[in-house]
């Protein structure tokens, strides 16, 4: 939206983007009731005007302060007349201000009569732009997470699956249910990988000009040469140094969380117990999906059936007898897996068109590996423990118990599996948006009007690509940020 910040019911008071945002937003009036189910933080901002209309019109220009004169006014029972007089009076007809320009909007009042029994009008400010989002939620390591689906609509669905099952053949069983690979993925697996493996190569050159800053005690990032002000670190002795955080360089893999899985031969095979916890390798989660999904490493093997599985018991089956099939035809030439650079031989873009291609290029490596390995976890599931990060890429989680998370003795160490969701599986790491690259010093004070954007997403953008659009929200793009405190204070 244009406007930076509109108070709720009445008054306004309005703060522009930039010199780029000319359009005006559109002002009508509709017949309605009041909207419903409208925030803070919506398309539309309204503010509710009982109109009559055998009182004469009051034409003047406005800038959102005059809306909440005008309420004063009729709060305080003034007569039409009485209200009239006191805006001509006043002279209240101020402008938003945002780097130095003003900005008047134009709109007709019909001020009500004290006793009218009239319709109710509203009048809606329009905006074809992005609106501003919530910003991520903080989650305590106290808080279990959320189950993606409530249980309570889990069992709905499931009772409604079986009242419309009675009376119905079966359907079919998802191929990786009886230890079949779904081949119409595996050309996405190897894609997800590449991308993965384009995305940490083009990290490593852009951090060589891109500047990021990781704090000394806790995991917290910020893309710019000077970290943040804000007091939010949670780190050991914190509240000694009250909350500051002490900056140094950042590493790839403080942008892109290392997030580990058992590697498993046969994903149908019995569960991992906790004694072979330690002879069992580890590898990168999205690796372990994509080996899952037909990726075949030679220095990671995994069991692939031709036949289906057969069930001799509700969690016991044997495999199928495959001698008499014929030998595998020769497969086609499989899509070749990237290798990662080492940090030694990584050399910066020369110039800023190279630095602004290679921000582009990491932007669509980003996009193609979180698309593909949503795609990919729909069809395989992929557990998270609701108290800890831990993640096992398998239709049940391993027994490992190694949980250390808050009130872990109480469950012997054990996880708690949940479904999981594409964060868990590629933390985003959400960092503060610096609106202004000439000014990249935050102001705190001002913290309310900054947004955030996942790491790789704000450097990008840093690094001269363009914004993706489902970024926007949370970035705050449309949101004008005050000059100075002062001006802060003024904004509703």
């Amino acid at each position: 939206m244009d406007c930076g910040c509109i108070s709720s019911h009445y008054g306004a008071k309005v703060l522009l983007h930039n010199n780029k945002r000319s359009l005006l937003p559109n002002l009508d009036y509709i017949k309605c009731n009041p909207p419903r189910d409208l925030s803070s933080l919506d398309y539309l901002k309204v503010c509710h005007i009982q109109i009559h209309p055998l009182v004469s019109q009051i034409d003047h220009h406005y800038s959102g302060m005059d809306c909440g004169r005008i309420s004063e006014l009729l709060v305080k029972n003034n007569t039409p007349s009485q209200i009239k007089r006191q805006l001509t009076k006043s002279h209240d007809r101020r402008q938003a201000l945002y780097s130095g320009h003003k900005l008047g909007l134009q709109s007709t009042f019909r001020i009500p009569s004290r006793n009218s029994g009239q319709s109710h009008h509203a009048l809606i400010i329009r905006c074809d732009h992005p609106q501003n989002s919530d910003l991520p939620r903080y989650y305590s390591k106290k808080e279990k997470k959320p189950f993606p689906i409530p249980i309570v609509q889990l069992r709905r669905n499931a009772r409604e699956r079986m009242k419309n099952r009675s009376g119905k053949p079966r359907a079919p069983i998802p191929p990786p249910k009886i230890g079949l690979v779904v081949k119409s993925l595996i050309p996405l697996a190897y894609s997800v990988l590449n991308a993965r493996i384009t995305l940490i190569n083009n990290l490593r050159k852009l951090l060589k000009v891109v500047p990021v800053k990781a704090c000394k005690w806790c995991n917290e990032i910020h893309v710019g040469p000077v970290g943040h002000p804000f007091k939010s670190c949670r780190g050991p002795s914190s509240s000694i140094r009250k909350g500051n955080h002490e900056w140094t360089n950042a590493v790839v893999e403080d942008i892109l969380v290392p997030v580990e899985a058992y590697h498993l031969f046969d994903r149908l095979g019995k569960r991992i117990p906790h004694d072979e916890r330690f002879s069992i390798p580890r590898i990168p989660a999205l690796v372990e999906l994509c080996i899952q999904a037909g990726v075949d490493l030679p220095e990671l093997p995994t069991k692939r059936r031709r036949k289906p599985i057969i069930r001799i018991g509700k969690k016991e089956f044997i495999d199928a007898d495959e001698s008499e099939l014929p030998d595998p035809e020769p497969q086609t030439p499989k899509t070749p897996i990237l290798t990662e650079i080492p940090p030694t031989e990584i050399s910066p873009p020369a110039n800023d068109e190279e630095t602004a291609a290679l921000a582009k290029e990491t932007l669509e490596a980003w996009e193609e590996m979180r698309i593909g390995a949503n795609r990919l976890m729909k069809m395989y599931p992929v557990r998270v423990c609701g108290y800890c990060p831990e993640v096992h890429v398998g239709p049940t989680g391993h027994k490992a118990q190694n949980c250390g998370a808050h009130k872990h003795q109480q469950r012997n160490g054990q996880h708690g599996w949940q479904a999981a969701v594409l964060n868990d599986l590629i933390p985003p790491r959400y960092v503060w948006h610096v609106p202004n690259l000439e000014e990249p010093l935050l102001k705190r004070e001002l913290r309310n009007f900054y947004g955030q954007a996942p790491a790789v997403v704000e450097i990008c953008v840093q690094g001269g690509a363009a914004p993706p659009e489902q970024y926007k929200a949370t970035m705050r793009l449309d949101v004008g940020i005050p000059l100075n405190v002062r001006e802060a204070e003024m904004v509703v």
